[in-house]
């Protein structure tokens, strides 16, 4: 019993792999011995199915090389469903459009299986064993640990598990149904939430209804009787609407008080911070003028110490070194119309701004600029109407004659707070017709008044006369009645117009005025009804005319027609013509020599001519701005050695002759060169002398 016994339990523990090989040799046999009973034949027998099969290739196989079956093709796993949509888009009712939706769902559920496990210390799990639906003996999970250990994250199973044997079943479920009385016996208490309690009922205390009540003294009672009719009705309007009217009135009384106190506020609080300002105002332009000097110091070392090496090898011709350039950006579009330096201050001058296109007419604008301050002007005027000529008073520096494009002269105060002029001429008081295009100052009269004078378009020379609180104005002489003495035949001139106008620097009685013409008029204070001489000088208007600084007979004048020319006031011939190849704006004596002068041109050059040393050319002629710019207007400063030159952009250049072009004339050796006005006058008259000499010897 007990051989058969081990027998059966070593056939029991025989390998798998045994097993099958007993079980493959077995079918062998039974399928050889088939074969051979319906005569089929296998070949080499049965053995062939463990050699290996030959590989059948699909005729769509791609064909690779070796190096394309070893590369190692990298593939990455990402979070990103690629089966996720990414045009989901959800409609906007506030839009009223529909919106795409950015976030899209990328998790993707792979398996689900809804489980029946409980952890033992859970409520439900709880409840349930309450109710009696859980065996009081949870199975344990097997863990391969000792039964007696405390495992705290045992799992028990929510419903008893069903049993192969009926009949316990029944019992136990008997017993263990909640309706049951040993199920309840065995039932726990049932455990309330600590953290989220709350009973379905509750009872408040309401309080009690109370009433409480006062008694007060009736108003007084009065019986009114009377009739409405149409006029009574009126006149209550019209008392409501006085009654209106008059708290409007009191309305606006109290908003005036108010707007005065504010306006009062306002004008102290503006003394207080002016105040303020004027304390330190002095302080503050010394700091500007520091702080200038100190960014264009090269430009200031040039200004007072540079002297151009270069002028000795160029023989006679001279440079002009660019110094400061002055411009105002709110003076953007106007023109150089007038320039003018202070006799008094020698780094100050004045620019008067305009346009002389008659389409163009408009604002103008008073600056006065100082060398040393390029950067933004001393004093701004600015002014309804532009700005045409200026001139600054040589013993009183601070008065300031201008004359406007509307016809009006007005005088400049820089003493006075304001930007207003302290006089000005108006329709009353004689002003001009047309433009002013000179003006200039005068010694004062017998009563000691401030006087100056000007010439228009008008035809008339006019004295203004500074009397108190207004201008008093006379008209020396009307250039369209005066009478010239000319040749018989001649035709006798006619309307004639003012454009420029100078005054003798010793004959305090006579003066010069060019017309548009051509024509220049030699008169005097005295005679109002006749020219003294007049003179054929130009083609065009003449632009300017300048007595000599030094010599009384000769001046010069200059004309858009290219010319400049040079006259002796006693001969009606000019002694020197100098055609310049473009139209000349300005033209101005030098003042160091007599024989020096410089003027402009359309072109933007600027000529220099020095008689005593080329009679026949210029000695420098330097282009100073851009292309397509005008020059309008030059001027020399009376002690320094620069120039100021004025474009039709409103730009203002300045400019230091060379040592060859303010030359003085060599003496012989051993000797002192005299110097004076004597020396400059008898330069002038020796190179005069040459041009009257062959005139005297044929006479």
């Amino acid at each position: 019993m007990s051989n058969n016994n081990a027998a059966a339990t070593m056939k029991k523990g025989l390998p798998a792999q045994k097993a099958a090989l007993l079980g493959a040799k077995t079918t062998k046999a039974a399928a050889k011995k088939k074969d051979e009973e319906e005569g089929v034949d296998n070949g080499d027998g049965w053995d062939d199915w463990s050699h290996g099969k030959a590989l059948i290739k699909p005729p769509d196989q791609l064909e690779l090389t070796e190096t394309e079956l070893n590369e190692k093709i990298t593939r990455i796993l990402t979070t990103n469903n690629p089966h996720a949509p990414q045009n989901i888009v959800h409609y906007s009712f506030k839009e009223r459009s529909y919106k795409p939706t950015s976030v899209v769902d990328q998790m993707a559920v792979l398996f689900v299986l809804e489980g029946s496990l409980l952890h033992q210390d859970c409520d439900e799990a709880r409840r349930l064993r309450a109710k009696g639906d859980l065996p009081k003996e949870t199975a344990t999970v097997e863990t391969g640990t000792e039964p007696d250990e405390e495992k705290p994250d045992t799992l028990v199973r929510a419903l008893a598990t069903p049993v192969e044997d009926g009949g316990e079943v029944d019992e136990a479920g008997e017993e263990d149904r909640p309706d049951s009385v040993a199920s309840k016996a065995d039932m726990e208490p049932k455990a309330t939430n600590p953290f989220n309690f709350s009973e379905r009922a509750s009872q408040t205390l309401n309080n009690p209804l109370r009433e409480r009540s006062c008694q007060t003294e009736p108003p007084p009672r009065s019986i009114f009787a009377a009739t409405a009719n149409q006029w009574e009705i009126y006149d209550a309007y019209v008392e409501e609407l006085q009654k209106q009217e008059k708290n409007k009135e009191k309305q606006k009384a109290a908003a005036s008080k108010k707007d005065t106190d504010k306006s009062k506020k306002k004008t102290m609080l503006m003394e207080t911070q002016n105040d303020d300002i004027t304390k330190v105002r002095k302080s503050a332009k010394i700091l500007e003028r520091m702080v200038h000097q100190n960014i264009f110091d090269d430009i200031a070392q040039d200004f007072k110490y540079f002297e151009d090496a270069s002028d000795a090898f160029r023989g006679q011709e001279g440079t002009l070194l660019p110094l400061w350039k002055f411009q105002y950006d709110k003076a953007k579009g106007l023109s150089v119309t007038a320039l003018c330096w202070n006799k008094k201050y020698q780094d100050l001058f004045a620019v008067g701004m305009g346009s002389y296109d008659f389409s163009k007419q408009g604002r103008g604008m008073l600056l006065h600029y100082t060398l040393k301050n390029s950067a933004f002007p001393e004093y701004i005027y600015p002014t309804d109407s532009g700005v045409l000529c200026l001139d600054i008073h040589e013993q009183h520096s601070y008065l300031v004659a201008v004359g406007f494009y509307d016809g009006c002269v007005a005088v400049y105060s820089l003493k006075k707070k304001g930007l207003e002029p302290v006089y000005k001429s108006t329709a009353k008081t004689g002003k001009h017709t047309d433009p002013v295009w000179q003006v200039r100052w005068q010694r004062d009269d017998m009563d000691n008044n401030h006087n100056f004078y000007s010439v228009s378009s008008d035809g008339r020379v006019v004295s203004w006369t500074l009397v108190k609180n207004e201008l008093v104005f006379t008209d020396i002489i009307r250039l369209n009645g005066a009478v010239s003495e000319v040749p018989e035949g001649a035709q006798q001139p006619g309307i004639t117009c003012g454009t420029s106008f100078d005054f003798h620097k010793q004959i305090d009685y006579l003066f010069l005025v060019g017309t548009e013409d051509g024509l220049i008029h030699k008169c005097s204070k005295t005679y109002s009804s006749q020219f003294l001489e007049t003179y054929e000088a130009h083609s065009m208007a003449v632009d300017a005319i300048k007595w000599n600084h030094f010599h009384p007979k000769v001046f010069i004048s200059c004309s858009p027609d290219w010319t400049v020319k040079i006259w002796d006031h006693t001969i009606n011939t000019p002694m020197f013509t100098f055609d310049l190849n473009a139209a000349v704006g300005d033209v101005a004596w030098a003042p160091y020599s007599s024989t020096v002068f410089a003027a402009v041109t359309t072109d933007g050059t600027v000529h220099v001519f020095d008689l005593n040393v080329n009679k026949y050319e210029a000695i420098c002629q330097q282009s100073v701005v851009a292309k397509k710019t005008k020059l309008t207007h030059i001027e020399f400063n009376p002690i320094y050695p620069i120039i100021t030159v004025g474009d039709d952009r409103g730009h203002v250049s300045s400019l230091k002759l060379s040592p060859n072009l303010r030359k003085k004339p060599k003496g012989k050796k051993g000797q002192v060169q005299p110097k004076g006005p004597e020396v400059e006058v008898a330069k002038m008259e020796e190179l005069l002398s040459l041009l009257r000499e062959p005139e005297q010897s044929t006479a």
